[in-house]
């Protein structure tokens, strides 16, 4: 008999993969927050967001690492793990992801008939108004670009060599429930671009004019964590 050969996924299954973490990441993350937010508060929703992130990375974190953030992939792809190529498109996919998934929530959520997208939302992250709890864009921009670079060097010391084996999924979904404890009154967490976009696209408006610092934050925050790790490693 010959021994079984692991023949790495091909890069459609990566892509797919990172496609479908997403798209479960926005779905229960900012589920949540719209169908059960009041019965779970803000505790509760961090820990769907980081329960996410767990069930996810030991998903499909066999196939394509379970980045399901463009600032983890654009991390990865300062620390020289992950190629131009196979950057650009996670980040495609990843994308796509957030905005099915935003759209099976918005289509759930319409099945109550007191819900309204203009009121109650979909989970989408914002500044001053927009914000929780009413933090300016400055708070915003610099809580973002910390906790972001917070989560994204837990990413990159639970996968690496020396860390133990098997324990990165639970050390990067508790640290996302660590962050979104913290960051929910500040902008809603975004701290990954892809889920800031999905909600966005549906809500319109304030949502998408306020994007670029979900967008900008998070990138700046993991590419200093790359950085910070390649100097520390």
């Amino acid at each position: 008999m010959s021994e079984e050969v692991d023949i790495p996924p091909k890069p459609i299954k990566r892509y797919l993969a990172e496609l479908i973490g997403t798209m479960v990441l926005v779905l229960m993350g900012c589920g949540s927050a719209v169908i059960a937010g009041y019965n779970v508060g803000y505790l509760g929703i961090s820990f769907a967001f980081g329960i996410a992130v767990i069930a996810m990375a030991y998903t499909i974190g066999g196939i394509s690492g379970c980045h399901i953030n463009p600032a983890i992939t654009i991390s990865m792809l300062v620390a020289r793990k992950i190629g131009a190529r196979d950057a650009g498109l996670y980040v495609v996919f990843q994308c796509l992801g957030a905005v099915i998934g935003a759209g099976i929530l918005y289509s759930i959520a319409t099945g109550l008939p007191s819900y309204s997208l203009a009121s109650s939302g979909l989970g989408q992250n914002g500044y001053d108004a927009a914000s929780p709890a009413g933090y300016a864009l400055f708070a915003a921009l610099i809580a973002e670009i910390v906790l972001t670079f917070i989560f994204v060097l837990v990413v990159h010391g639970s996968t690496s060599e020396r860390a133990p084996k098997g324990f990165a999924g639970l050390a990067i979904g508790l640290s996302l429930v660590l962050i979104h404890i913290v960051g929910i009154p500040i902008t809603g967490t975004s701290v990954n671009p892809a889920r800031s976009l999905g909600p966005a696209v549906f809500v319109g408006g304030v949502a998408l004019e306020q994007l670029w610092l979900f967008w900008v934050a998070p990138i700046i925050g993991g590419i200093l964590a790359a950085l910070v790790w390649k100097a520390l490693k």
